[in-house]
């Protein structure tokens, strides 16, 4: 009698230690949203492990596993957030929010690197590993591509054209730092490898100035008339087009 009092005893003060135990799926879905709105995003993705771990089926599990993948990129936890996004994938192919799932992974993804762009960083453009933007590209792509119609698909379209043109911008840099040291042949290539990824980037204009002045440099006339044609027709008023011969001034030693 004793012993069942004790268990009966240890059961209640259980219970008040624990007031989540006996929570419905809807309390721990409003608790894990409120942790969410709130910036809280640690407690949110524990809040919605614990509501999957106690009702793992059903719509709410599903959400739980959409909105872990947004609180981890709300975050800023690009691994985790990807993790999560595959994760409801995985499970769900052919969920209707599996275009959302996409979504949210690309942008985990989308890290602009201001050293694309900030060429005063005095930094070796070829040290800077632009992997994150090509995965956010093909995510995107993958999106618009399976999910044509999706609500999602006007930005993710803009986001492509914005990657295309910072990748493009990446290999110019890494084109232009390897010019300025004298590395012709390699910057040569990395200018050729911007006209054949990136044919529609603004930064092919600037790919092919090194292109004629890496060639030139190098004695190969032929390539480096060539370069220079296709950039006086399609870029007429560019300024470097005057300099670009043998003759001319070798202002690519100004980059």
């Amino acid at each position: 009698m004793l012993a069942s009092t004790l268990l009966t005893g240890c059961g209640f003060f259980g219970d008040k230690l624990d007031p989540k135990k006996n929570w419905s799926v809807e309390e721990f879905y409003k608790n894990a949203r409120e942790e969410l709105d709130s910036g809280n995003y640690a407690g949110a993705v524990k809040s919605y492990e614990a509501l999957e771990a106690k009702y793992p089926f059903g719509r709410y599990a599903q959400q739980a596993q959409l909105d872990i993948a947004y609180a981890y990129y709300k975050d800023g936890e690009t691994a985790q957030c990807v993790s999560a996004a595959d994760r409801f994938l995985k499970l769900h192919p052919n969920h209707q929010n599996a275009d959302y799932a996409l979504y949210i992974k690309a942008l985990a993804y989308f890290k602009p690197d201001l050293g694309i762009f900030g060429e005063f960083l005095n930094l070796d453009p070829a040290e800077r590993d632009p992997k994150a933007l090509r995965e956010s590209f093909e995510v995107f792509k993958e999106l618009v591509t399976r999910f044509p119609d999706s609500r999602y698909g006007e930005d993710a379209r803009a986001r492509m054209a914005f990657l295309v043109n910072a990748l493009a911008k990446h290999d110019v840099a890494v084109a232009r730092y390897y010019l300025a040291r004298g590395a012709f042949l390699a910057a040569a290539n990395r200018a050729q490898n911007v006209f054949q990824r990136y044919p529609q980037a603004p930064a092919i204009e600037d790919a092919l100035v090194i292109s004629v002045q890496a060639y030139e440099q190098m004695g190969m006339t032929e390539l480096a008339g060539t370069s220079r044609r296709v950039l006086e027709k399609n870029f007429p008023k560019n300024n470097a087009v005057a300099g670009t011969s043998s003759a001319g001034k070798a202002w690519w030693k100004l980059w």
